[in-house]
């Protein structure tokens, strides 16, 4: 599983990525792996009010379909519109190309209640049926 130590994980295994003010949000390898492989993906609206642990976004892959959820409460200010035409960009690089969206935080704090690398693996480990 590929955990990269630079970004901030969620407990519904979205990634975040600070960007100066902004960060950018995607579904960790983990989740990638799991979903299979994605066929869609249904973007959030720019200027979406989303707000900390609320579903926004949704992927549909070949097993299922699974909502995405707000890492952090904000704004949303741009959506990969790559994903529209090759959705599969969120398994072949899900912290590159596969990115979902970008939010302005409201409040920046809600960052600190976020993962990081080691604790989102732990996560994971604790989670995951033996």
């Amino acid at each position: 599983m590929n955990t990269p130590a630079e970004l901030r994980y969620s407990t519904d295994h979205e990634w975040v990525r600070p960007e100066g003010d902004l960060v950018r949000v995607g579904i960790s390898d983990f989740a990638q792996d799991a979903l299979g492989d994605v066929v869609y993906v249904e973007l959030p609206e720019i200027g979406l009010k989303v707000s900390a642990n609320s579903a926004f976004a949704e992927i549909e892959s070949t097993k299922s379909v699974s909502d995405v959820f707000a890492p952090v409460s904000g704004e949303v200010l741009e959506a990969n519109d790559m994903l529209e035409d090759q959705p599969e960009l969120v398994n072949e690089d899900p912290y590159g190309d596969g990115w979902i969206c970008v939010i302005r935080p409201t409040d920046s704090s809600e960052l600190e209640n976020l993962m990081d690398a080691d604790g989102y693996e732990s996560f994971v480990a604790d989670e995951s049926p033996e």
